[in-house]
């Protein structure tokens, strides 16, 4: 998640570098949208982290998306692990499931699109 928090900043950094540069103006822009199947790593970042046991090993650089949240320049929605794109490029999965994902992103076999 933190990769994808700085990557995002980055992204949109780059956008705005670019309109500004083409001209384009635009209001605020909405926040950056990042899926997580994880629901306590979800209230960790909306709540921040709770300091304790369990949460004392965390890195300081992971606090960079609750700041980028509470900013708002990005949003976490929960997506459920049956909806999850990113398990077809992380897990062994069901061949129905292999199918739901690989349809869910819009990946089409040569010999169906004739």
């Amino acid at each position: 998640m933190h990769e994808a928090s700085r990557e995002s900043v980055w992204l949109r950094s780059m956008t705005q570098h670019i309109s500004t540069t083409c001209g384009i103006t635009k209001g605020n822009d909405p926040p950056t949208i990042l899926y997580e199947d994880n629901t306590v790593c979800i209230a960790q970042f909306k709540d921040g982290y709770i300091k304790g046991d369990r949460t004392k090993h965390i890195l300081p650089k992971f606090f960079f998306t609750h700041e980028l949240q509470k900013a708002g320049e990005v949003q976490v929605l929960q997506v459920s692990s049956s909806e999850n794109s990113a398990d077809l490029f992380t897990k062994s999965l069901a061949t129905s499931v292999f199918k739901k994902l690989v349809h869910q992103i819009s990946m089409r076999r040569l010999k169906d699109l004739r």
